[in-house]
């Protein structure tokens, strides 16, 4: 399986591959909008503001494994994220993240990355324009400490 060629769905509800990001460096998320770190949703959306006209996207996977802090629908996820949050980079429906139903996007992401299961929300994963993993984050890594390994990427 190729990044690019992973299916997905965005959380209207359009069946769609991530080729669209093709060229563009990613910051994949697995979101919940009941955490202690949904506040993070303004250091993502900062993110790509700033970066999005470099080549950048910010993309959200929400997910409700972690003690079911992302209980909505897709509809009520995309209006808490735009108007708690102004979030208007790419969101898709709702995964799981670990176990046998993990979606083949977080299966290969983990495989790339060493094998372990996400420990929780706000997993961030940076995939290079050419469909490489570069780099996994910690939940606690803030989106700014994560900025400095995007540029490097974007130069």
């Amino acid at each position: 399986m190729s990044f690019h060629d992973t299916a997905v769905r965005t959380i209207d509800g359009h069946d769609t591959t991530l080729a669209d990001f093709r060229g563009r460096a990613v910051l994949i998320v697995n979101v919940a909008s009941q955490c202690g770190l949904t506040p993070q949703y303004a250091g993502l959306q900062a993110l790509h503001t700033r970066l999005s006209g470099r080549g950048f996207a910010v993309l959200g996977f929400p997910c409700n494994q972690f003690g079911a802090q992302e209980p909505g629908s897709e509809a009520q996820i995309k209006q808490f994220c735009e108007s708690r949050f102004r979030v208007d980079f790419p969101m898709f429906a709702k995964v799981d993240v670990n176990g046998p139903n993990a979606h083949p996007l977080y299966q290969w992401l983990k495989t790339q990355s060493g094998g372990a299961d996400i420990g929780w929300n706000f997993a961030k994963f940076l995939v290079d324009g050419h469909g490489a993993l570069v780099k996994r984050f910690a939940p606690t890594d803030t989106p700014e400490s994560i900025e400095p390994a995007i540029e490097q990427l974007l130069k």
